[in-house]
């Protein structure tokens, strides 16, 4: 198993969130957000990338996203692995007598994996429920401009 740093490319993080039934962002979406992650980690096997995971942020508040093990790899501590090296990339990055916070959203069911690594559920006794918004646009923003239209909003 080889592990690598900032390197994940767009056609490896497309294959591995459709292995694990993820839907994608449209490819100019994804291309900007590899660019603009802090800190990305792959793990690759006979030279092809079988896992990753990805870390954003602002110093202060970090979320990591896109954890992904490809199926066929899962159950081999891979994904420890992967989250241990973005929690250390953020604790190397708060400055002494500073503190970070580390937000993600678990896959349902995965929960307890996260929680061995020292996450927790919420709400608890210091937060509430996390929430989230998912704003869908149909059609290209090419299509609606040629059109004269304004894009049409789909929210989840």
């Amino acid at each position: 198993m080889e592990y690598k740093e900032n390197n994940l490319s767009y056609e490896d993080y497309y294959r591995l969130r459709e292995s694990v039934g993820w839907k994608n962002f449209s490819e100019i979406q994804a291309r900007t957000a590899l660019a603009n992650s802090l800190y990305t980690v792959t793990a690759s096997e006979n030279d092809k990338t079988i896992a990753m995971g990805r870390l954003i942020g602002d110093g202060q508040y970090y979320m990591i996203v896109d954890v992904i093990i490809h199926p066929d790899f899962q159950g081999r501590k891979i994904g420890t692995f992967i989250l241990n090296k973005l929690m250390e990339y953020v604790n190397v990055h708060t400055p002494s007598g500073g503190r970070a916070s580390i937000q993600l959203i678990s896959e349902k069911g995965k929960e307890s994996f996260y929680e061995v690594l020292g996450f927790k559920r919420i709400p608890h006794e210091f937060c509430g429920s996390g929430m989230r918004k998912v704003i869908y646009k149909s059609g290209t923003l090419e299509s609606f401009a040629a059109k004269g239209l304004p894009p049409e909003n789909e929210i989840d």
